[in-house]
């Protein structure tokens, strides 16, 4: 089992959850295959200095829906990462790995660490 530590500090959400993805994914190791979960854990530090770019701390919003009429809910970047950061790294990985059986393995993968303690 590989495990590869990334400090988070000064860098964008986007870039940091591609780089993560493939990681995860085990795209940079020679034995890959598409149909198996990788053999790479991923360790995240510093979660907290994350930056992104212009007014989207603003003007990002987070959607939810319950199913009935009238019940959209919308959260902005700020508030959300104000309350639980660790919900938007894991939210962003989530969606750059591929929609399969596979995605909730990787995903166990993904280890982050505040302050030095695992969450």
């Amino acid at each position: 089992m590989k495990e590869h530590t990334i400090d988070a500090k000064g860098k964008k959400l986007g870039r940091l959850a591609t780089e993560v993805a493939t990681l995860l994914q085990g795209k940079n190791d020679p034995s890959y295959q598409p149909n198996k979960v990788g053999d790479t854990k991923v360790v995240l530090k510093n979660i907290k200095d994350i930056e992104i770019s212009g007014d989207k701390a603003n003007q990002k919003v987070y959607y939810k829906h319950a199913g009935k009429l009238g019940h959209l809910k919308k959260k902005r970047y700020s508030d959300v990462f104000e309350n639980d950061p660790e919900w938007i790294i894991r939210h962003a990985v989530r969606l750059m790995l591929p929609k399969n059986r596979l995605r909730k393995e990787r995903l166990r993968n993904l280890i982050i660490e505040e302050n030095g303690q695992e969450k």
